[in-house]
């Protein structure tokens, strides 16, 4: 198979056409829209280069493209941070389900708040894809994917970071009995994405204080089912 590159447009005997550059970068640019609008995440530099058959430098500077326009996070410089599972697993014993939804409640209210002033309008429509549920996809991940993008779109890295954290000893299967966020009742998952709705709109229109309250009174509804799930005597202070 011819595997010609597709932003490869000017003959090398050619002299340099800045015009027939700057074309073939927008092209690049264009297509990493594409691939980002997917939903996949975003791949590595290697994977982008060989799906678009061009070379390393040209991705990286269409790449810097996007990170300019706020459609991708900055770049991580220096060695890559690895939260240690040891870490996770000693987080996963000490706590339980109703001091993790109130660590929640302390830090996505402020998540929604800053998506609302920083997003990228490529962040927002990842926002309101991610709050509806589609047809047999996975609750729990839908609802890991919207809370994730929310944080992104709060353009606060360490806050992000912590957030992953939080949800990585959510996930734990010795705290699991109390996941409300996957839920199983159909009248309940439509509840859900009623509130992600609310949230991502508020997000989409530039209102933060109503993000913020969007995102509390979702997660207050997600503490009173694990409380519920816990028994009487349960109160939320």
């Amino acid at each position: 198979m011819n595997r010609s590159a597709p932003f490869e447009h000017q003959n090398a005997d050619d002299p340099p056409d800045p015009s027939a550059r700057d074309e073939s970068l927008a092209e690049i640019v264009a297509a990493l829209r594409g691939i980002l609008a997917e939903g996949n995440g975003t791949p590595s530099e290697r994977a982008l280069a060989e799906r678009l058959n061009i070379k390393r430098h040209r991705l990286r500077r269409a790449l810097d493209q996007l990170r300019a326009a706020g459609e991708l996070a900055p770049a991580r410089t220096g060695r890559p941070r690895t939260t240690p599972a040891r870490r996770g697993d000693d987080l996963a014993r000490d706590t339980n389900p109703v001091e993790i939804i109130e660590l929640r409640m302390m830090l996505e209210p402020a998540l929604a708040r800053l998506a609302a002033l920083r997003a990228s309008p490529f962040e927002i429509m990842r926002i309101q894809r991610a709050a509806t549920t589609p047809p047999g996809a996975s609750a729990g991940a839908v609802d890991l994917a919207f809370h994730k993008a929310v944080a992104a779109g709060a353009r606060n890295s360490l806050a992000t970071e912590l957030y992953a954290l939080i949800r990585q000893v959510a996930t734990d299967a010795r705290l699991r009995f109390g996941n409300s966020d996957n839920p199983s009742c159909p009248n309940r998952l439509r509840q859900r994405d009623a509130e992600h709705k609310a949230i991502a709109d508020a997000i989409a229109a530039r209102d933060p204080d109503a993000a913020e309250q969007a995102m509390r009174a979702h997660l207050g509804a997600v503490q009173r089912q694990i409380l519920d799930r816990l028994g009487p005597g349960m109160a939320v202070a």
